[in-house]
């Protein structure tokens, strides 16, 4: 995808707005809020090092949580600042509004190289409405804009879309950055044209959440495996008993016009032949949606087409696992994105774990893997096999709309090459 990226901007002295993804997991510890994890703070320090080096004037937009266009300390994005300025080695400056005259004062005191934090964009309901008014107020700070956060590309926000139009409408240069610009590159143009075979991998809850993303794929793909809660509308599309297990009768029709589709291309579509079950036990509670809480018991390896009437599905079984690893490291192109479990128990785990240690084999022996985001990247990263992949998305419903072929307004706003 011919997107102009940072390294078409001449940035020296001019401030440049750059939208990354900060939304980071965090916890109150001893009266103040904490970063447990600082994955998605590491990711933008390629980009935040070019543009230094370019001597650009930084200005960072970010979103934090749901504040619903409240102000909400628990919220605010100053401890990012820290970690970040901690990470670069350098000061990072914070300013605790992300528009208006303080902001605009405190962008206009930048120095080439200097970066600054921006408050978080979603204390104003106007970003989420990407509000004409919010953007301009937004556009203002800045004479050129970057998107470097994938992850909220597919909102038409203020800060991910909005400013971005009106920047370009008064003559700036609107690019991708780095990260952006590596997703582009893995989930378009690497799997436009993958090497073959080119094998997917799909689990995750719902066929609802992947019809698209299944129905574009089989048009690519030489094998696809279907794991997840999603195998279970499968297996009742093909008359057999799924007991408990997580269904959507009403897309019985979807799965069996893609197994159709699959026969017709070509396509080799693997369902899982062995699940491991468990009983549901009530454990007397409620959760916040007022329904009771079941909790599993009694897990096992069921080899018959039908789940026991008081079983769920939780994953995939040994014999599938195999199978799938060998369909894997035939491999010379991987996409994976959903697990085939509820891999967070250790209980139901085997086969995400069996499916990510076949992708890194298969990965060390020349394929080229791909993690789609969302679960599949802390499924592998649980499996400590994270740096043994290619490419791994920090996109999750981003990387799902775009595998799907849906224009993501974060992207379609930037300039073309």
């Amino acid at each position: 995808m011919a997107k102009l990226t940072v390294r078409d901007l001449s940035v020296s002295g001019q401030r440049v707005l750059v939208r990354v993804d900060y939304n980071v997991p965090m916890e109150e510890k001893d009266g103040r809020m904490v970063i447990n994890d600082a994955t998605r703070i590491r990711e933008t320090l390629p980009t935040l090092k070019f543009l230094i080096h370019k001597g650009a004037r930084i200005l960072l937009a970010a979103h934090l949580g749901r504040p619903d266009g409240k102000r909400e300390s628990s919220l605010s994005l100053r401890p990012v600042a820290e970690k970040l300025s901690e990470l670069l080695g350098r000061p990072v400056q914070f300013v605790d509004e992300c528009v208006g005259p303080k902001a605009e004062e405190a962008a206009k005191g930048l120095k080439d190289g200097e970066i600054l934090l921006l408050e978080n964009v979603r204390f104003h309901a106007e970003e989420e409405d990407n509000d004409p008014v919010f953007s301009a107020r937004l556009a203002v700070l800045a004479q050129a804009y970057v998107n470097d956060a994938f992850g909220a590309a597919h909102r038409a926000h203020a800060s991910t879309s909005g400013v971005a139009r009106i920047i370009s409408a008064w003559g700036g240069r609107c690019a991708a950055g780095l990260l952006m610009e590596r997703e582009l590159k893995f989930l378009g143009d690497e799997l436009d044209n993958p090497a073959r075979p080119f094998v997917v991998i799909l689990g995750g809850a719902k066929v609802s959440d992947k019809i698209k993303v299944i129905d574009r794929l089989l048009e690519k793909a030489d094998t696809v495996l279907i794991g997840g809660a999603m195998a279970y509308t499968f297996k009742l599309a093909h008359g057999q008993k799924t007991g408990k297990s997580l269904v959507e009768p009403e897309h019985i029709r979807t799965a069996l016009d893609a197994e159709a589709k699959a026969q017709t291309r070509g396509v080799r579509f693997e369902l899982p032949n062995d699940n491991v079950v468990a009983e549901l036990k009530d454990t007397g509670k409620l959760n916040k949606k007022g329904k009771p809480v079941f909790e599993p018991v009694n897990p096992r390896v069921n080899f018959q087409p039908d789940i026991p009437s008081d079983c769920e599905g939780f994953d995939i079984g040994p014999a599938t696992s195999v199978r799938f690893a060998e369909a894997i490291q035939s491999a010379k192109t991987i996409l994976w994105n959903g697990p085939m479990g509820m891999f967070e128990d250790p209980r139901f785990g085997e086969g995400t774990l069996a499916v990510a240690r076949a992708v890194a084999s298969a990965t060390a022996n020349g394929a080229k893997s791909i993690i789609g985001g969302g679960d599949s990247v802390k499924a592998i990263n649980k499996a400590k096999l994270g740096d043994k992949v290619t490419f791994m998305s920090t996109g999750g419903g981003a990387s799902l709309e775009f595998l799907e072929g849906t224009p993501l307004p974060g992207v379609t706003c930037l300039d073309e090459k």
